[in-house]
């Protein structure tokens, strides 16, 4: 924990004569940027996994429609399928665990009263006026919304409102486009024969495929609770991740559509 707030510190002390007050806050995002280059990688190797799932989405037709009849059966070779391609419904997941560690030092970094025998000097550092270990309950409490650090977090939860919506509408033009969208391959695999519309599926799945597109919006209730520091991760990583995607995604179905109902010029 010593080394790594020794990490922040030097940082903020290189960003200090750009960002004065705000320097360890534009270190926590500095510090985001150079996790996510290192997680981009696994980012990639997840769209190639997802071009290949969708590719694979005709194949996978002619067994459902081949073996519909005998869910078992359907399961076993998509199952099959799927391994003789070399492709892995559960690729997309790694580079979200990748970044688990890197968030949880930063919100025990800034949760922490002390580090070693010292006081921990890095809670009082400040992204504007708001305390980068304080969280949005003691914002309410000195100032209310509309104080000096409510202000603050009310930026925070604008970015974050704005980066979920084009995420929703992404992820739905994408679904609907590729009949199931990130999960369709995954849901094929396990499928069993009944499903509404044609579409066979295992239990839950409608449900998930129904959630997951405001996924993004729970990111939200990440920023009111945890330290602001940690919150600050998040909107940048969530950021960070919405234009990653954006990027590598681009040639999915669908995606250009959702790009354009955020962006209705097309710019």
């Amino acid at each position: 924990m010593s080394a790594f707030a020794s990490l922040v510190e030097g940082l903020a002390e290189v960003l200090d004569p750009l960002f004065h007050t705000s320097a360890t806050a534009a270190a926590i995002v500095l510090f985001t940027a150079f996790v996510r280059l290192l997680v981009h990688p696994l980012s990639r190797a997840s769209a190639r996994g997802q071009r290949a799932r969708a590719a694979l989405q005709p194949r996978v037709a002619e067994l459902r429609k081949k073996h519909g009849k005998n869910p078992e059966k359907l399961q076993k070779a998509v199952l099959e399928l799927h391994a003789a391609e070399k492709v892995s419904p559960l690729s997309g997941c790694l580079p979200s665990l990748f970044q688990l560690p890197a968030f949880f030092l930063l919100y025990h970094l800034f949760s922490a009263s002390r580090i070693g025998d010292e006081p921990n000097a890095l809670l009082a550092h400040k992204l504007f006026a708001a305390p980068l270990g304080g969280r949005w309950a003691d914002a309410l409490g000195d100032g209310g919304v509309l104080g000096a650090q409510g202000l603050v977090y009310l930026g925070l939860f604008g970015v974050v409102a704005v980066v979920a919506t084009f995420n929703y509408r992404r992820t739905k033009s994408m679904m609907a486009a590729s009949a199931g969208g990130a999960l369709g391959a995954a849901g094929a695999a396990g499928a069993a024969g009944g499903g509404q519309g044609g579409q066979p599926q295992v239990p839950g799945l409608g449900a998930l495929t129904t959630v997951m597109p405001l996924m993004s919006f729970f990111t939200l209730f990440t920023v009111a609770f945890v330290p602001l520091a940690a919150a600050l991760y998040v909107v940048t990583s969530t950021t960070w991740s919405a234009v990653e995607r954006a990027v590598l995604y681009r040639d999915m179905p669908g995606a250009v559509q959702s790009v354009n109902r955020v962006l209705p010029t097309g710019r």
